[in-house]
């Protein structure tokens, strides 16, 4: 593990408006991620970890606070909080990866299909079709990788909880990010079904050397990152 942080943010911070009311969230968060760790952020519901995962994800805009991303190939400081929308979009799709609790599997595609979601929006429709050849055989090996290739062709609605986050995890992948956040990645799994995504996070983190940064409350999954950081009431306590 690289001792720079590929990823740093600084004094974070979110507040929302409700009925003329500032709600802070986040209170001046520090993180840093390392190139190809696991990182697990842990906490009770309704501390701020799903807001800080938006946040570092480019999902939404910290109210205050920097954020500066070290990933791009000729290495370099990128201030994220300096990017307009268009270039915050194109290092979302490009550098980072994203798994939910509830799979966010689009039901009218075939599960290929929504593995090669990403690569349409990188390429766009004419490149997308001229490369769709080689992009399936790679969406292919990646879904033989989590160990559904053969549900390829199916719909999601056809798989079991399991197999729909193996798919949304090929889907991350699929653009080769540097990072991949995962909000509550096993809460929508039984016991035996999250143990082995456990594994399987464990063993793409070591083949593809990507960063893992995982907002859960199970713990078992917190204990095989490389750290953990607990939140409590939008700041770090440990």
């Amino acid at each position: 593990m690289n001792d720079l942080p590929i990823y740093s943010a600084r004094k974070l911070q979110k507040d929302y408006r409700a009925n003329g009311l500032v709600l802070p969230v986040l209170k001046g968060i520090d993180i840093d991620i390392h190139r190809g760790e696991i990182l697990s952020i842990v906490g009770h519901s309704g501390v701020g970890k799903s807001t800080l995962l938006n946040l570092l994800g480019l999902l939404d805009t910290p109210t205050s606070g920097s954020m500066i991303y070290r990933g791009l190939e000729g290495g370099g400081d990128v201030d994220l909080m300096r990017q307009g929308l268009k270039s915050r979009a194109r290092l979302r799709n490009r550098e980072f990866g994203f798994v939910f609790q509830f799979y966010h599997l689009l039901p009218d595609l075939s599960v290929i299909e929504n593995v090669l979601l990403p690569s349409m929006i990188l390429f766009g429709r004419n490149e997308f079709r001229s490369r769709r050849p080689s992009l399936l055989e790679k969406a292919e090996r990646l879904l033989d990788r989590v160990g559904i290739s053969a549900r390829k062709d199916f719909a999601p609605s056809r798989l079991s909880g399991g197999e729909r986050q193996r798919a949304a995890i090929a889907r991350a992948l699929f653009n080769e990010p540097k990072v991949v956040f995962c909000d509550e990645p096993t809460g929508n799994l039984d016991t035996a079904t999250g143990s082995r995504l456990h594994n399987l996070i464990l063993e793409l983190n070591g083949a593809f050397g990507v960063s893992f940064v995982l907002v859960t409350h199970d713990l078992d999954l917190a204990g095989l990152a490389h750290r953990k950081l607990v939140m409590l009431d939008g700041v770090f306590v440990s």
